[in-house]
């Protein structure tokens, strides 16, 4: 909480991290691919509260998306570990957490997740939901794609029992019904590791994102490239659609 924090005169609401590049760096240093989420997830703690530090309110992270249930079994089951072990550790962080008021809310499908994960997940949101100064979703076996359908699923289960009329669906309507609803779509989503694509993250949200690209791979991430992201927002100039 010391550290010397920026002023910046525009900033961003929400901000999305895609947090790539954990297995790279693993390999470039030969290292199992589970050691790289390890030092991802330390990174994902130092960039989010730096970010609520700097007065960010709302935060993404991509944490796992539905398709990397596809990945080699050792590296699902080293990424269920450290979800656990994340959620673990944020018990013994009480005090930090009541200075950065920072609430938790898990986005993504929850079915096939471990019952042992889902208890911390929900107990993790539970006791965190009093906070309201900052909101970081962690995008856990998430789609977008999935994302649209839930709620597409969600909508024609109330026409069908007639609560809604099909003439009453609106895109708010639609907004209402996603992972995110009630919060602000990310004004910025950050992309590490030299890729460029969204790689079905947020895909409803993202409508109007500006995008922020890196070849720095996640576990290397830091406060200075955060720096970097909100002095390189000051410059956009986001119309809507607008002149």
């Amino acid at each position: 909480m010391e550290k010397n924090i920026p002023k910046f005169d525009v900033l961003p609401q929400h901000i999305g991290f895609i947090m790539d590049g954990n297995g790279r760096w693993a390999k470039m240093r030969g290292l199992e691919r589970s050691a790289g989420h390890k030092e991802g997830a330390l990174t994902f703690r130092r960039i989010g509260e730096y970010c609520a530090d700097v007065g960010i309110k709302y935060m993404t992270f991509y944490a796992s998306s539905t398709e990397n249930w596809n990945r080699p079994k050792s590296e699902v089951l080293a990424l269920m570990k450290l979800f656990k072990e994340y959620l673990k550790e944020g018990d013994e962080r009480i005090a930090e957490n009541d200075i950065r008021q920072m609430r938790l809310k898990f986005i993504g499908e929850r079915d096939n997740l471990p019952k042992d994960l889902l208890k911390l997940i929900e107990k993790a949101e539970r006791e965190s939901a009093k906070y309201d100064k900052v909101t970081v979703n962690i995008a856990l076996n998430y789609g977008g794609r999935a994302e649209i359908t839930h709620a597409v699923k969600e909508i024609s289960k109330k026409v069908k029992s007639g609560v809604l009329s099909v003439d009453e669906i609106t895109e708010e309507l639609v907004n209402n019904h996603i992972y995110t609803a009630g919060q602000p779509d990310p004004d910025i989503i950050v992309r590490p590791s030299g890729e460029f694509r969204l790689s079905n993250f947020m895909t409803w949200q993202s409508a109007y994102s500006e995008f922020w690209f890196s070849d720095v791979l996640w576990p290397d991430f830091s406060e200075d490239d955060v720096n970097k992201i909100l002095e390189d927002y000051q410059k956009r100039n986001r119309r809507f659609g607008g002149v």
